[in-house]
């Protein structure tokens, strides 16, 4: 058995229900929760860890919030005496 993702129109939904009742020997219908909290979640998984697998790597590197923090801090300072003048 494959499992695969469908849209349906909603003004042909009822014409798929049908088919698939139709033909409910082959055909098992589930709800993806992740899907229905978040349509994009498979792709922001793969997306999260390809990131980890980069900070594994060494490719990424990850910083504390506090390091963030004071880089940032840092950042607006040099941004202030720039545009200060």
């Amino acid at each position: 058995m494959q499992t695969v993702a469908v849209q349906i129109q909603d003004n042909f939904m009822q014409n798929f229900l049908s088919f698939v009742n139709n033909h409910q020997e082959n055909i098992i219908i589930t709800k993806d929760s992740n899907l229905e909290l978040d349509p994009y979640f498979y792709e922001r998984q793969k997306q999260l860890q390809q990131i980890r697998d980069n900070i594994k790597d060494g490719k990424s590197k990850l910083i504390s919030f506090e390091d963030f923090e004071h880089n940032i801090n840092q950042f607006e300072k040099e941004l202030e005496l720039k545009y200060a003048n």
